[in-house]
């Protein structure tokens, strides 16, 4: 008995944290009908079910059975992009990468690619990471843009931390050529 969305969405948030803490201790979760207390913020038991007839399911007359087959599965599943969670273990383990460092950058379609390019141009995947967190993050919160519309290519972000890499310029110097990239939108080399 929920009887509005607020509720709905509140007993959700409970379930999941009660049901994950149950599978997390080895046990199963028991078929019942459970009510929402809002003076507590949780859900209690209020009757159990053996099995799941006994909730009355029955199939819709009017809608057809969709079979799938194997093969059609197994074709959308190589067209589906990488997910969030497990892009970020792949940057943990291919890049080693700290948790905290895998998660933001998995965190966001582009910036992910982003740092993929950067990373792929510099050969060097945790200054790629510090340099895409620190400066280009700090740039693009303060001016309110998104990754996918800054001034700044991930090849040219990629060079320019080549150049620290290889001794061209140092971290300092690399700021202001930065800084100039972001003003102009110019190669670093060019800079």
């Amino acid at each position: 008995n929920v009887n509005s969305f607020k509720f709905v969405e509140r007993a959700i948030q409970y379930e999941i944290k009660r049901q994950k803490e149950v599978l997390e201790s080895g046990k199963k979760i028991e078929q019942e009908t459970r009510l929402y207390d809002p003076r507590s913020d949780q859900t209690k038991s209020m009757r159990s079910k053996e099995f799941a007839n006994d909730y009355r399911y029955f199939p819709e007359p009017d809608l057809l059975p969709v079979i799938l087959d194997r093969d059609f599965i197994e074709s959308i599943k190589k067209e589906m992009p990488e997910m969030q969670e497990k892009k970020e273990i792949r940057f943990s383990k291919d890049y080693s990468l700290s948790s905290y460092d895998s998660n933001v950058l998995s965190s966001d379609k582009y910036l992910a690619n982003f740092f993929e390019e950067v990373t792929r141009i510099s050969k060097d995947p945790k200054l790629s990471a510090n340099w895409i967190m620190g400066e280009l993050l700090a740039h693009l919160n303060k001016e309110n843009i998104t990754i996918d519309k800054t001034k700044i290519t991930s090849k040219s972000l990629g060079k320019l931390i080549k150049r620290i890499k290889d001794g061209t310029i140092s971290g300092k110097i690399a700021k202001d050529v930065f800084e100039e990239m972001w003003k102009d939108s110019k190669d670093p080399d060019q800079i």
